[in-house]
């Protein structure tokens, strides 16, 4: 597969320039996705209240934002931007991110995974099945980098954060029949960021896990970053953080900021919660996944 360069993308929304190069979108599928009915309305991009939103995604993609070689360090990340399983709000819990990451010598692969949810099926049930098969084409296409993928993780936003809990929970079988030999490898990440992850809280009990959610010792470590004052309440990030602790997964990391509210992305507020990403920073260090 041949990949093309497009222009250089600046980066200065969190007070410091970079040059990054975005590869060519590269399909998740040849042909329709996994139990998908192609509708007929295409995918469209548009700008609500400052909000770049991707809508009536059919054919999902990655786009590889791979870091300096100078600085690279082989740890890569996978971006889902959240939008409620609707929408991908695809700039700032998305193209943001990965040059945020690119920044810190990590590479960066932005997922557009199919949105909005399918009929009759659980509302991430798409979404997961593209979240697992990137995570495996990833790990394909990071053996011929000029600096090899070493460990990959995945990071996600609001909805996002709930496909990236799934796909860090899941991983022991996969929710469609293997594709070809990049299914044979590994979809389960080495490491997880959450960022206000929604849709994590039992219907029945405000205080238990979504039952579907299965967390046991083989989940990587997580880092989560929450407000109380978000309307999606901040107990899904701490009921998953507490369930990690009690199967004795190690090195999560758990930050619940008193005010913020929802969807911030990397963008700056006047809240203490606007600095999370330099706390992410410190944890990814901590992890060994890059240095100081």
């Amino acid at each position: 597969m041949k990949f093309g360069f497009f222009p250089f993308i600046l980066l200065s929304s969190l007070g410091f320039s970079l040059v990054a190069q975005k590869k060519e979108q590269v399909f998740l599928w040849s042909g329709d996705a996994p139990d998908e009915v192609p509708g007929e309305v295409g995918e469209e991009t548009v700008e609500v209240n400052g909000v770049k939103r991707v809508s009536n995604v059919t054919k999902p993609t990655i786009s590889y934002y791979l870091a300096d070689n100078e600085i690279a360090n082989g740890t890569t990340v996978v971006v889902c931007p959240g939008g409620a399983y609707k929408i991908l709000a695809i700039e700032h819990e998305g193209e943001d991110v990965c040059h945020w990451l690119n920044r810190l010598g990590i590479h960066a692969v932005l997922l557009k995974y199919r949105v909005p949810r399918r009929k009759n099926r659980e509302p991430y049930a798409a979404a997961l099945q593209d979240a697992q098969r990137a995570m495996s084409l990833v790990r394909q296409a990071g053996k011929s980098w000029k600096v090899p993928l070493t460990k990959l993780g995945i990071i996600g936003f609001s909805a996002g954060g709930n496909l990236a809990i799934r796909t860090a929970t899941s991983f022991a079988k996969r929710t469609y029949d293997p594709f070809d030999l990049a299914d044979q490898l590994s979809c389960r990440p080495d490491f997880a960021l959450l960022l206000y992850p929604a849709y994590l809280i039992s219907e029945n009990d405000p205080m238990v896990l979504d039952p579907s959610i299965k967390i046991t010792k083989n989940c990587p470590p997580m880092f989560f970053a929450h407000t109380g004052d978000d309307h999606i309440p901040a107990e899904g990030s701490v009921l998953t953080y507490l369930a990690l602790e009690k199967a004795g997964v190690v090195g999560s990391e758990l930050h619940i900021y008193p005010f913020g509210g929802h969807g911030f992305g990397l963008r700056s507020n006047k809240h203490p919660v606007t600095d999370w990403h330099a706390r992410a920073q410190d944890w990814f260090v901590s992890l060994d996944l890059i240095k100081n």
